[in-house]
């Protein structure tokens, strides 16, 4: 059989996982995945995901591609995996793809969406998915963090060390606030075309402590154009970010 590109949307749970990457001693979204598609095709496969996300970080719309030889049809494969995963991991959908796909390098943007819950109680039933900040936010304030993120810019004051990413230059198209049904819920909405390791949280955090009034939109400012990440502020709780979508 003739080996074939094999093409996933997922949607998880990363509360009780280690991250997408496979890790030593540690279980990750990828190894459960390749666990389960290994058994189904009878031989042994290797996913390649479209972004790395972190330990505790959720998706809606997470790609990753594979090889495989079996002859499978592609709708019985989606239906075999998501019998055999856990309920916290679900394939969305499962295409047929040609061999050059690589779900990483033919990626042209990405959307993430970060959750804060700001309300003097938090809401037990979503304490997994959102940060809750009990004191007032300045909303006007963070908004105008936002657009200033926006465009082509050197990174790498919200670059976490160990960082694999050599260009810390990216280009966001979209960085915006939005509220939910609940106008205590505050959505940050972030697309572009690449991300350097925790750049969302790390923006997140920073753009939180102005809206605390610890600091202000210059001082932002004056962060990103730094390119020190000693002086931007906190790296947000990966469990309010999501990865909505991958472009390509």
């Amino acid at each position: 059989m003739a080996q074939r590109n094999i093409r996933l949307t997922l949607a998880y749970e990363g509360t009780r996982y280690h991250g997408w990457q496979r890790q030593v001693g540690q279980i990750s979204i990828q190894e459960v995945l390749e666990q389960a598609a290994s058994k189904i095709v009878c031989h042994e496969v290797r996913v390649i995901g479209a972004g790395r996300t972190d330990s505790g970080v959720h998706a809606l719309g997470q790609v990753c591609n594979f090889a495989i030889h079996s002859p499978i049809p592609v709708q019985d494969l989606r239906k075999g995996l998501n019998s055999l995963l856990p309920e916290d991991i679900r394939v969305l959908l499962a295409e047929e793809v040609p061999c050059h796909f690589h779900s990483r390098y033919h990626a042209k943007r990405k959307i993430y969406v970060y959750r804060i819950l700001n309300a003097q109680q938090p809401d037990i039933f979503a304490r997994r998915y959102e940060w809750h900040i009990p004191v007032a936010l300045e909303t006007k304030a963070m908004a105008q963090c936002l657009s200033i993120v926006k465009g082509t810019h050197d990174f790498s004051a919200f670059r976490s060390s160990g960082s694999s990413n050599r260009n810390p230059v990216r280009t966001v198209f979209r960085a915006e606030i939005a509220h939910g049904t609940n106008p205590s819920r505050i959505l940050m909405l972030y697309e572009a075309d690449g991300f350097l390791r925790h750049m969302v949280r790390n923006i997140v955090g920073t753009v939180v402590s102005v809206g605390l009034g610890k600091i202000k939109v210059q001082d932002f400012r004056r962060i990103l154009e730094s390119r020190d990440r000693k002086r931007a502020g906190m790296k947000a709780p990966s469990k309010g970010l999501f990865l909505v979508k991958v472009l390509y």
